[in-house]
């Protein structure tokens, strides 16, 4: 049984970073799983895959800008590497229509499987688009949703292929960041960060669907020994560091950039934050609550579930709110232990290993 992972880059994100982490363990657990990508531009997370030397990595374009994964050559170039394999298993859009089309020119010869990661996106929200998505969902013999609130709304969307759903929680290698040791020089994260400053983290890339935005707006409300770490890269990152020099918060909050230290930042940090617009099964949120520290985040789909009863849930895009919420946290150190010991129950649940054993049974099925 040989598997090809398909996604359109190793950039930042939850998506991305679930392959890095888990294709050492398929292959330690005897699958054979490469990659594929459609860009690379010299990605961070596909450079260290490269590193283990655990698979095989194939980019079809190695420059260029993020606008390349939607070039429609791309169907050509995936043909020859979808006949080497018996299962494609693929995440994102374009990704999972290039995919499609690309099997069918080479008459269906490869079984598909496709994560849907988000509980929302552009095409589920214009009804034009639903012609196609029932052609492109009807070659997939399996839909694997990373939590039941995707899997509900998938099943009002294309009601017709349930048969084929299945729900799988991404998981996270918890081991890994609790094991890992905290930075305790604060000026190698950044220099001029103080030794007495309180660290608030954010992990996520800068896209439209993420909401930096509303944290460095709380930032200007907390005192000045409060220091925003913002880790992750994209399209909106301009448009933060713009709002950041706006409110005059340039010498407390730090763009970070990709980083692959998030374990040792995670337990560095004082409080961590995914202020988000939606999300499917938010990793991040899963790792900060893993991390020994309390996790604030948006009361939004795919963070509430996970959040709630254990971590601090804010109103999305309420600024005032979720700077409240910090300082409660700085401020009070029963309410700081008190949610730490919740979070780190609650993150038990989305153990990696158990979604690697859930998702090989489930190869195993389609093969």
């Amino acid at each position: 049984m040989k598997i090809l992972l398909i996604i359109n880059s190793l950039g930042t994100g939850g998506a991305e970073k679930l392959l890095l982490d888990t294709i050492p363990l398929y292959r330690k657990s005897g699958i054979e799983m490469d990659i594929l990508v459609l860009w690379n531009n010299n990605h961070q997370f596909i450079n260290a895959l490269k590193s283990l030397g655990c698979c095989k990595v194939f980019v079809l374009k190695e420059s260029g800008n993020y606008k390349d994964i939607y070039n429609p050559l791309n169907i050509l170039k995936l043909m020859p590497y979808l006949r080497r394999y018996d299962i494609a298993h693929v995440h994102l859009f374009p990704a999972q229509y290039y995919t499609v089309f690309a099997n069918l020119l080479i008459g269906g010869k490869c079984k598909l499987i496709f994560t849907e990661h988000n509980t929302t996106n552009r095409r589920i929200q214009k009804n034009y688009f639903k012609a196609v998505e029932k052609i492109v969902y009807s070659h997939y013999k399996r839909l694997v949703f990373i939590s039941d609130e995707i899997y509900g709304i998938y099943r009002n969307y294309i009601p017709k292929f349930e048969s084929r759903f299945v729900t799988i929680n991404n998981g996270v290698n918890l081991d890994a960041i609790r094991s890992a040791m905290p930075i305790h020089n604060k000026t190698e994260i950044y220099p001029i960060i103080k030794k007495s400053d309180s660290l608030i983290l954010q992990v996520s890339a800068f896209r439209p669907q993420k909401d930096q935005k509303t944290l460095i707006k709380a930032m200007a409300l907390l005192p000045k020994n409060v220091v925003l770490l913002l880790v992750g890269d994209g399209e909106t990152r301009k448009e933060c560091e713009l709002l950041v020099s706006e409110l005059s918060l340039t010498d407390r909050v730090f763009f970070l950039g990709q980083r692959m230290d998030i374990p040792q930042l995670l337990r560095t940090v004082d409080v961590v934050v995914l202020s988000s617009k939606y999300e499917g099964m938010s990793l991040s949120s899963i790792e900060g609550m893993a991390s020994g520290k309390p996790f604030i985040a948006s009361n939004v789909p795919g963070l509430s579930d996970i959040v709630d009863g254990a971590g601090v849930l804010f109103e999305c895009g309420n600024s005032e709110e979720l700077a409240s919420r910090i300082q409660e946290f700085l401020g009070n150190e029963t309410l700081y232990e008190d949610t730490v010991k919740r979070c780190m129950i609650k993150s038990e649940q989305y153990d990696i290993k158990k979604m690697v054993t859930q998702h090989i049974e489930l190869y195993k099925s389609v093969y």
